[in-house]
């Protein structure tokens, strides 16, 4: 009996020694890798040999902006509320985006659904510094028109980012094929009729980035795009043509923790035809 005991209180002492904090199988002793993820297949010293953590990935998105715009008429106030879903594997995503809008102004209040976007892009590093990525989309009509301008419009996009220490140096350009339909309106006060003609855009922006911690990331730049209106013909004042639509903004993400993250963003109009100011705030989960 005495014996039975004493190989018990030596079991018992042997399991009460052995201590492996990180449970990848390897004692924490000779752990020459302390620390590793679960999801991680290691060597006899406790080292990362493979990854076990699936490469497809997701995150959803929702969000709620504000802008305004004081045209010459009246200002409009409008809010958007949105819902984005993104799928990746290694270089490649997949994004699928709508969001629902109300627009009011002293004389008149609306609200819908906005256009809806899906799109697929592939990112690749030709330099350890330096990312380019690639893509396209189509811009779904989901929402209702009276005066039938709401076809589907293509969107294709290139855009870069270098990173040097803390900074990054970034810009992109797109091209979207509008295929809207030009449309005539009648006023009905006044008798006068408006001819609305669509256009094809080009849009760009560039900036400059921070990271001041590795879960804060900031950035400022510079957009412009072309109006989607090429020009407006009317028989009482006419022919005008809009504006670009130029804005500075600024940008900044914080990440959470390893599956929550958000971003908030504002921009500043520089020309009538943009927003005198849009302020934008999301949360997202990534899995």
């Amino acid at each position: 009996m005495r014996h039975l005991f004493l190989i018990f209180s030596i079991l018992s002492l042997s399991l009460f020694a052995y201590s492996d904090a990180d449970l990848d199988g390897v004692e924490d002793s000779v752990d020459q890798c302390p620390g590793t993820s679960i999801t991680e297949l290691v060597d006899i010293s406790g080292c990362t040999i493979s990854n076990l953590e699936s490469p497809h990935h997701f995150d959803i998105i929702i969000g709620g902006s504000f802008s305004q715009v004081s045209p010459i008429q009246e200002k409009t106030n409008t809010f958007t509320s949105s819902l984005q879903v993104d799928y990746y594997y290694e270089g490649f995503s997949i994004q699928a985006s709508s969001a629902y809008y109300t627009s009011e102004s002293s004389s008149i209040s609306t609200s819908g659904m906005t256009d809806s976007f899906v799109g697929a892009y592939y990112q690749f590093k030709p330099l350890k510094s330096l990312s380019l990525r690639f893509g396209g989309g189509a811009i779904l009509p989901t929402y209702t028109s009276d005066i039938n301008n709401n076809n589907i419009d293509y969107t294709a996009s290139t855009s870069l980012s270098y990173l040097f220490n803390d900074f990054n140096f970034f810009g992109s350009y797109s091209y979207t094929l509008v295929n809207d339909d030009n449309f005539n309106f009648d006023e009905i006060t006044t008798g006068d009729t408006t001819s609305v003609y669509y256009q094809n855009t080009n849009a760009y922006n560039i900036g400059l980035g921070y990271y001041p911690t590795s879960r804060l990331y900031t950035s400022i730049a510079y957009n412009s795009s072309d109006s989607i209106y090429e020009k407006f013909i009317s028989t009482a004042t006419g022919t005008t043509t809009q504006d670009s639509l130029d804005t500075v903004s600024a940008y900044l993400f914080y990440t959470i923790n390893k599956n929550w993250f958000a971003t908030g963003s504002y921009a500043y109009g520089l020309t009538d035809s943009a927003s005198d100011h849009y302020v934008n705030v999301r949360l997202g989960y990534y899995f």
